[in-house]
């Protein structure tokens, strides 16, 4: 399965089916989810990162209990918008979850959507090192989808 532009990814979703949105880190997979008229993200949990098989799985049931009919998966570029060896390998990677799901996938560039989180979390929400790390992963996904979702398409 090929990787979508954003607008080919919404054209291809029925009538009130959902967006997951991935944010995949070295240990965990945020994971968020849009609203039915794909307008919000809402932070929904994270997955620990393993093998493929297994995460497609998660992702897949996620998917069947919520109504989602694709994944917007974050894009790491560089802060000069390049794509480096992180990038590839989250294409690499965002090609064969979709192939292993059969969900339709696009990417999103996720630049500082870590960094955007944890300094809310530290100054407006005041949580501590741990809480923060328990959350920042599902928020950053959340963060990346609602950007997704923010440019429409």
């Amino acid at each position: 399965m090929a990787l979508f532009t954003l607008p080919e990814l919404r054209a291809q979703l029925t009538r009130e089916q959902r967006l997951i949105g991935l944010d995949p880190g070295s240990k965990t997979i945020g994971v968020a989810l849009s609203d039915v008229l794909l307008t919000l993200a809402s932070p929904y949990g994270s997955i620990k990162r393993g093998k493929l098989k297994v995460n497609a799985g998660e992702v897949l049931a996620i998917a069947r209990k919520e109504g989602a009919g694709g994944l917007v998966v974050g894009l790491p570029l560089s802060m000069d918008g390049t794509a480096g060896p992180a990038a590839q390998a989250a294409r690499d990677w965002t090609l064969a979850l979709s192939e292993a799901t059969g969900l339709p996938a696009t990417l999103w560039d996720e630049r500082l959507s870590s960094a955007a989180v944890n300094r809310f979390l530290v100054g407006e929400a005041d949580l501590t090192r741990k809480k923060r790390a328990e959350v920042v992963d599902r928020a950053a996904a959340a963060w990346m989808l609602q950007g997704a979702l923010n440019a429409g398409g």
